[in-house]
């Protein structure tokens, strides 16, 4: 049967000499993963431009459950033309972001809050002229709370340590170890209340930018099981340095 769908391009893989399996977040059926055909000239097919990590499409698909590769009418872009693709910066983070994406993402059904805040992330990446390198910690404390995860803000009080475990600020370092000095603890107080929209007014050293990131993605790894050691996680800190 033939549906109507928004999707985000979360990875792609080759298949063979003729094909392509694309990881992509759909607004229908969540992660699904199609069998592509890439466009060659003169002939049909879904045009290998349209697959860039974190693109944005308008799709026409065929569904069934019975099957775990689905197949694509047609694709049509929803992106801003090369507005990752040519920004270093930006494309840097599409990268990061669509791998951990691939990575945490895994449900094969819908869940319209999850797909709109990706959907809208996208296009505040695509739109953002300031604060760029503040986008993948924005983004990734903001995605915590859709997998049920999200740090509890609520009870930090300076000079409290930010226990990775539970995701709380305590009085007293943990007796697990697992926890942030008070500096650090102080730096993700902040993270918690940056927004896509006042991005740009945190400043961070690089050298705080990239102890706190490791730190989110610890947090990531200690409530998220199977959660990989990320590829573009160097590309990503060299860019910002």
């Amino acid at each position: 049967m033939l549906y109507k769908t928004r999707g985000i391009v979360l990875h792609t893989l080759p298949y063979g000499d003729k094909y392509l399996i694309v990881a992509i977040y759909t607004e229908l059926f969540g992660r699904m993963g199609y069998l592509i055909t890439p466009a060659r000239r003169g002939k049909g097919g879904v045009a290998q431009a349209l697959l860039m990590p974190l693109s944005l499409l308008e799709l026409e698909v065929e569904h069934r459950n019975d099957r775990d590769l689905q197949r694509i009418r047609e694709a049509r872009s929803l992106s801003i033309p090369t507005a990752l693709q040519t920004h270093p910066a930006k494309n840097a983070e599409a990268l990061f972001l669509s791998e951990i994406l691939y990575r945490v993402i895994r449900e094969k059904e819908s869940d319209p809050p999850l797909f709109h805040f990706l959907f809208d992330a996208v296009r505040h990446l695509e739109t953002a002229d300031a604060g760029i390198a503040n986008f993948h910690l924005t983004f990734l404390f903001r995605l915590a709370v859709y997998l049920g995860i999200r740090p509890n803000r609520e009870t930090y009080v300076e000079g409290r340590y930010f226990d990775l475990l539970e995701g709380i600020f305590t009085e007293e370092v943990p007796l697990h170890g697992r926890y942030l000095n008070a500096d650090d603890s102080r730096v993700m107080a902040r993270l918690t209340k940056m927004t896509f929209a006042n991005m740009s007014l945190f400043a961070f050293s690089h050298t705080e930018r990239s102890a706190i990131l490791g730190h989110v993605l610890d947090f990531y790894r200690l409530h998220l099981p199977g959660f990989p050691e990320l590829k573009s996680l160097e590309v990503l800190r060299a860019l910002f340095e």
